[in-house]
């Protein structure tokens, strides 16, 4: 059986382990994050599609990542206040982490498996790569860094 998501657990950004099988049933939009990034501003649309479809059942969670650029240098209480201040960030931040290399956590090698890249490639490019993931727990689309939030709404809807 293909593994979903809610085979993983992570670790959110106050340091405590989260199943992911408690977003089972909601659609669930996993987005790599950093602080200092051209793209930084899509926490403010991340957090727009969140309050605005977080009771039909979306839930967005953020992954902190400093391999691009070295644009997450904070620590998990940093980032976290940085989000908040800056863009009203209220949905799940996690723990910061690698999604490239050996150190990858094992999240984001199903997450880059499941749904390849750019002429089939599972490395990520950059910054806010975003996966959308259905009520099933199953990879539906992978968006580039360039795709802002906002244009993947009718994705989510459709999810939905």
């Amino acid at each position: 059986m293909t593994p979903s998501i809610y085979d993983f657990s992570v670790i959110n950004i106050q340091g405590q382990e989260i199943s992911l099988e408690d977003y089972k049933g909601r659609v669930v939009l996993i987005v790599n994050t950093a602080s200092e990034c051209g793209f930084t501003p899509q926490y403010q649309e991340l957090e727009q599609l969140y309050k605005k479809y977080q009771s039909q059942g979306l839930t967005i969670l953020g992954f902190p990542c400093n391999q691009f650029g070295a644009q997450e240098k904070g620590s998990s209480e940093e980032i976290s206040l940085f989000c908040e201040r800056n863009f009203g960030v209220s949905f799940p931040l996690f723990e910061k982490i690698e999604v490239n290399g050996e150190n990858t956590i094992p999240l984001y090698r199903h997450l880059k498996t499941a749904a390849k890249g750019l002429l089939g490639s599972e490395r990520i490019k950059w910054n806010f790569t975003k996966f959308l993931i259905n009520k099933q727990g199953k990879v539906e689309h992978r968006f580039a860094s360039t795709t802002k939030p906002m244009a993947i709404e009718k994705n989510i809807l459709e999810l939905l």
